[in-house]
């Protein structure tokens, strides 16, 4: 059974899949976070957390994959390991407005498939990527898509650090 609120891919999906859907992916990533300062660029196994993000990402066989920051120490890191950065304002209060910005400098067209992976995840699964991007070509009626799966832990249901989504019969966010 798929996790809530990503949609199984019908039949026209799953050949799109096996032709290689086009979809890109922009990596938020803040200098200023209030909880952790830098925290895009810790150290995780010699490699700056961003970067190890953007491997992972990498692998998912996107057309394009992008670092959306405000912070040239930021740039500089993930262009030094090959990634491409875009620098953004400042005043963006969300990942989504840094991804938005970005897409306007690329010239990226209104019918783009735009994948926003957190900056903070550096085992995301690539799979879990081309999923989502597959949920959000096949429903044409949805703007965004995100990856969610069930709560199986009390600690984790009532742990405050831990997000919640709710969906709606079809698995869409309410």
């Amino acid at each position: 059974k798929p996790p809530p609120c990503v949609i199984p891919p019908p039949a026209a999906a799953l050949r799109r899949r096996e032709a290689g859907i086009m979809f890109k992916i922009v990596i938020p990533a803040r200098h200023a976070s209030t909880r952790l300062p830098g925290k895009p660029l810790l150290d995780i196994g010699g490699l700056p957390m961003v970067v190890r993000v953007a491997q992972q990402a990498a692998r998912s066989g996107a057309e394009a994959l992008v670092v959306a920051t405000d912070h040239a120490d930021i740039a500089a890191a993930v262009t030094a390991h090959g990634f491409q950065a875009v620098m953004t304002r400042s005043d963006h209060s969300t990942g989504t407005d840094r991804i938005a910005e970005v897409a306007e400098q690329l010239g990226w067209s209104a019918g783009s498939v735009v994948v926003n992976v957190q900056g903070d995840e550096p085992l995301i699964d690539p799979e879990l990527i081309r999923t989502v991007a597959l949920a959000l070509d096949q429903d044409t009626e949805s703007s965004i898509a995100t990856a969610s799966s069930a709560i199986t832990d009390a600690a984790d249901f009532f742990n405050p650090g831990v997000v919640k989504v709710v969906c709606d019969a079809q698995g869409r966010a309410m």
